[in-house]
């Protein structure tokens, strides 16, 4: 499976040909509410053929399909799937994405990917990393208000201090010799360049920093989310001093990670995040009702299609679980058209503009419907 980032959505965004097929389905990570996976996969390839066949020959839905029906046989990744799985495929492309969400069922064939629910995904204001770190153990879990998920770590991350510093260890340069003590007892000196104390706080920020520095390439910069570091009080100070990462938040939690259960840890986390995630949901509401006022912005779907071919859009939101099918006709006047979904060449309307917006370099933000400054599923603030 590939891993979902910024850049793979852009990949996504950027394919011409037609047309572009997109899944959308809920996984199960166990046995034997897994097997129940394949069969709804199954069902879902069907609706797209059914698509497929109002504008191709059977013989060329056929060939559009291959990539899925193989990945039907693929028992190795329906043994090894997460909360949700998205596929795209078109001519020369075929993207298998997991993530740790549910997805909504859905089965598109339009001239371009449905990508909305990804970038709901990587934009939500909900979301973040948790960065558990001791001296001899580091994880990193997924969060939103809801749940804590662990993640996999890639094989380049250090788990340990000494997976991290390696040979540079001070322990493994150090020389220990034995000295006759009192009472025919025997003590070890340690010969190195200062203190025991020292080289271990030196060891400490040395790990410290490769952890940093991996997290930050690794996962914030891809995801774009912020991070919450939970460590022992002592070791939060020292983090922050050698940390590079601007996703790293000020507050963190204090605390062994180890020491608390999963769901424990997931509501700690929520009391760290839940100011920054209001702080930001405010801030964005408190500049759409500002420009509104001043007439730079719509919650009208023709007037932003318009500004969004127009290249007008500064910032676009859209409604996460709304989807409209409305097609943009005309990239020049940014006229729609209503269509059925099961049409071949329409996708969701709020999909398209947020497509149109990104490749105009505006900002498109996913939320939830109880968080939509509008009821039209579709906000605006334009340049000008």
């Amino acid at each position: 499976m590939e891993l979902l980032t910024k850049e793979l959505i852009q990949e996504l965004l950027a394919a011409e040909q037609s047309p572009c097929l997109s899944l959308f389905m809920t996984t199960h990570k166990n046995h034997p509410e897994n097997l129940q996976d394949i069969i709804l996969f199954k069902n879902l390839v069907k609706q797209m053929k059914e698509s497929l066949l109002q504008k191709y020959s059977g013989d060329e839905a056929q060939q559009y399909l291959k990539p899925f029906e193989a990945l039907a046989e693929d028992e190795n990744m329906w043994n090894h799937t997460t909360e949700g799985l998205a596929v795209f495929s078109a001519e020369g492309l075929f993207k298998v994405v997991g993530v740790n969400k549910s997805f909504d069922e859905l089965a598109m064939v339009a001239d371009s990917f449905h990508t909305k629910p990804l970038r709901q995904y990587l934009q939500s204001l909900d979301h973040f990393h948790v960065l558990g770190l001791s001296l001899h153990e580091v994880r990193l879990f997924e969060g939103t208000r809801h749940s804590l998920t662990e993640v996999k770590l890639s094989d380049e991350t250090p788990k340990t201090i000494t997976e991290a510093l390696g040979d540079e260890l001070t322990d493994k340069h150090t020389t220990v010799a034995s000295y006759g003590g009192s009472a025919g007892e025997s003590s070890s000196m340690h010969h190195g360049h200062g203190g025991r104390k020292d080289e271990t706080e030196k060891d400490t920020e040395r790990f410290f920093r490769v952890i940093a520095n991996t997290i930050a390439e690794q996962y914030s910069k891809p995801s774009g989310w912020p991070l919450i570091l939970a460590a022992l009080s002592e070791h939060h100070n020292l983090f922050q001093k050698v940390n590079k990462n601007p996703l790293l938040l000020t507050n963190g939690i204090a605390i062994d990670p180890s020491s608390v259960p999963l769901d424990k840890l997931a509501v700690m986390a929520w009391e760290v995040m839940e100011p920054e995630y209001n702080l930001k949901l405010d801030s964005i509401v408190a500049r759409l009702e500002q420009d509104w006022a001043n007439g730079k912005g719509s919650d009208d779907y023709k007037e932003v299609a318009l500004a969004a071919v127009e290249g007008r859009v500064d910032t676009l939101i859209v409604e996460a679980d709304r989807i409209i099918a409305i097609r943009v006709t005309n990239l020049v006047t940014g006229n729609t058209q209503h269509k059925d979904l099961t049409n071949p060449r329409v996708d969701d309307l709020l999909d398209d503009l947020g497509e149109l917006v990104i490749k105009m370099g505006g900002q498109v933000m996913v939320l939830p419907t109880d968080k939509m400054p509008s009821e039209s599923g579709v906000a605006a603030i334009f340049r000008y």
